[in-house]
């Protein structure tokens, strides 16, 4: 048996994890029938759900065996020792088995993993590739965008229309036959055809150039020949002087004017040009002249030169400034209404000449943000004059030129949008400033030729020529008839206020040879105290007493009666009479509201007053009716019948000639006084 078993010897079984090895293989020898075990290949045979059953048996076999090995251990008999024996060497089997399995397992989940990390792999390489596609894909829908909205260069050249195309086009550019049917073709004909246009433009263009090029040398020549000529005028003009001079022909004076005159706002210039129009024309001792700075009128309308150093030490300056002391609210409105009242630096001056060689100067601005005009006056008389204490408002620039139209007074602003420009700046009315800038008359606009319409207002009130023109000569007219109105009632106030009432040659057959009251008192009345005389309430009432009239009291005296007389000159004198209010302080206050014969005396200078306007302009109309006042209160006090009662002579003679003494229910007297018969009647 064991020679038969040294013989026949049993293949050797060489277990291994992996493939055979070429080692191992090597060593043993060639003659011996060797077996390789793999257990990768046993694992591809087995199946795994057996695998797991065989697990669970040999897992309870164990169990099984431990079981009895502790039953028999328990008991402690002798023949137990082979029995547990016996079940050690089973439940070692069993734990070779289970060792085997989880070798297997072990592979099963490597081959798992192998095989998950291969499929990642794959499907990485799918995703990078779906990545380089969808990227391709975008790219190629830019490209379509792009294409899509391509815009040629033609499309922005404007072409001339398709009919006028075929119109104007020969036929071998248009090609018709072709281009009506493919857009394609009719658009590069069309180009063609703006090319060749072009090119005709082209040479069109280098013709005028070289046109332009001549005419401006040609304008450069004369150029140059003018530049030469103004020096030789100016020798002429320089040498011509004294002629102009001898003449009275100003005209290098006159030149100088106009220069000046381009710098004027335009209503200035407007008044400039038809004044000076007006003097030329029709009135010779007229004068416009312009006075104030050019250099500042040409600031006003350059541009503001900027430059960065400049603004960087204003910006220092105000910094400096803000934080040495903030401007209060009050600087800062004062401030702002300087502004919106300054004046333009230029103003036009006109000076009005009378026959007596007195002068009216006025002077005329422009407020650039309010875009009014304003005046100021001023009078200079040949000879030096007494200034009167009660002429004291005839001549003054606030006064001398009030209502020179009627109702314009020259206190507020012709402009309504001005006053909405004065409430954000909180100025409630411009007369508290006209001391300063003048005043700003209705009349002064339009020789500015500046309208302000009330029922239909206007954005923009532009200079208007017409409207200067149309009103000159009738302002001028008034100006001076105003200017010799004033100066006669300065001359006439010297004589009152000494007692004298002078009636001139060609007034005395108007009054008897002999009047015996007299003027004692003549002085000027505030408007208030006027407002306060009982006597006078009628009048105001009447809306006849304004606080532009002038007022004056007058005295009036023979023996022991007393004539008051309240007098309201209109500014418009003597064109609108003077208002006598009487009061006869004798035997008892008598006005008109209490005694006929007062009315009557009150008609024959307030009524008759055409009787007693004398020569044209009527400039002793005031005298005269202060005259005819003296006669009446004669005519009243001597026509009083006497008293019995009171011993001794009558107080008051008769000594005019009278028809009636009195007639009628209320005893009127006759104070109408009849030349040349030298006798008074009723009238």
């Amino acid at each position: 048996m064991s020679s038969d078993s040294s013989k026949k010897r049993k293949p050797k079984v060489i277990r291994t994890d992996g493939a055979p090895q070429e080692s191992k293989r090597s060593r043993a020898d060639p003659d011996q029938d060797v077996k390789y075990y793999s257990e990768e290949v046993e694992v591809e045979l087995r199946d795994p759900s057996k695998d797991y059953e065989l697990y669970k048996q040999t897992c309870q076999e164990l169990q099984r065996l431990m079981a009895e090995i502790q039953d028999l251990k328990s008991k402690g008999s002798r023949d137990s020792a082979v029995a547990i024996e016996e079940r050690r060497i089973q439940s070692c089997m069993h734990f070779m088995t289970l060792k085997k399995l989880n070798r297997l397992a072990h592979i099963r989940l490597k081959k798992g993993r192998d095989q998950t990390h291969e499929a990642k792999q794959k499907v990485d390489a799918y995703h990078l590739q779906l990545q380089n596609l969808l990227y391709e894909v975008m790219h190629l829908q830019k490209e379509i965008t792009k294409c899509l909205e391509f815009k040629s260069k033609h499309e922005e050249i404007d072409l001339v229309s398709v009919d006028e195309f075929y119109k104007e086009a020969p036929p071998e550019i248009s090609k018709p036959d072709i281009t009506l049917n493919e857009p394609h073709q009719q658009t590069l004909a069309r180009l063609d055809w703006e090319l060749e246009q072009r090119k005709r433009l082209a040479e069109k263009y280098k013709e005028c150039l070289a046109n332009k090029e001549k005419i401006l040398k040609e304008i450069e020549v004369k150029k140059e020949y003018l530049s030469s000529l103004q020096p030789r005028l100016n020798s002429i003009m320089q040498a011509s002087l004294p002629v102009q001079e001898y003449l009275f022909m100003p005209f290098d004076q006159a030149h100088k004017q106009y220069e000046t005159a381009r710098h004027l706002p335009p209503p200035l210039y407007v008044l400039f040009v038809q004044a000076n129009a007006y003097g030329q024309a029709c009135d010779k001792k007229l004068a416009v002249a312009i006075e104030g700075s050019v250099e500042e009128a040409k600031a006003l309308y350059k541009p503001p030169e900027d430059s960065q150093d400049d603004e960087s030490d204003s910006d220092a300056e105000e910094e400096q400034t803000t934080k040495r002391r903030r401007p209060t609210l009050g600087v800062q409105l004062d401030d702002k209404r300087k502004e919106m009242l300054k004046r333009h630096p230029l103003s036009v001056t006109i000076d009005l000449k009378c026959k007596d060689d007195s002068v009216l100067h006025l002077i005329f601005y422009y407020l650039m943000n309010l875009n009014v005009m304003t005046v100021k006056t001023k009078v200079t008389t040949a000879t030096e004059m007494a200034t009167p204490i009660s002429a004291g408002d005839l001549l003054s620039p606030g006064s001398l030129l009030n209502c020179l139209y009627p109702g314009d007074h020259g206190k507020r602003t012709p402009n309504p949008a001005n006053q909405f420009q004065f409430d954000k700046v909180g100025i409630l009315t411009l007369s508290d400033y006209v001391a300063d800038l003048g005043h700003p008359y209705v009349w002064v606009q339009k020789l500015g030729g500046l309208h302000f319409p009330k029922d239909q207002p206007q954005h923009t009130v532009t200079a208007d020529n017409s409207l200067s023109a149309s009103h000159m000569e009738m302002t001028m007219k008034l100006l001076r008839m105003r200017l010799q109105s004033r100066l006669a009632l300065h001359k006439q106030f010297a004589s009152l206020e000494h007692g004298i009432v002078p009636v001139s040659s060609e007034c005395q057959h108007l009054f008897p040879s002999k009047v015996v009251s007299r003027l004692v008192k003549w002085a000027a009345l505030p408007y208030e105290d006027y407002l306060e005389l009982s006597y006078t309430k009628d009048v105001v009432e009447a809306g006849l007493a304004e606080d532009t009239h002038l007022y004056y009291t007058a005295l009036v005296e023979r023996g022991t009666a007393k004539l008051q007389a309240a007098v309201v000159l209109n500014p418009g004198y003597s064109s609108i009479p003077p208002i006598f209010n009487l009061c006869l302080n004798w035997k008892g206050e008598k006005t008109n509201s209490n005694d006929d014969n007062i009315r009557a005396m009150e008609s024959e200078v307030n009524v008759c007053y055409k009787e007693l306007c004398g020569p044209k302009p009527g400039y002793q109309l005031l005298t005269n009716q202060l005259q005819r006042l003296c006669v009446v209160l004669d005519v009243y006090l001597e026509t009083e019948s006497h008293d019995t009662s009171v011993e001794g002579p009558k107080e008051f003679p008769q000594e005019k000639m009278c028809l009636r003494l009195v007639r009628g229910p209320n005893r009127m007297k006759p104070f109408k006084y009849n030349h040349p018969q030298g006798f008074f009647s009723h009238r």
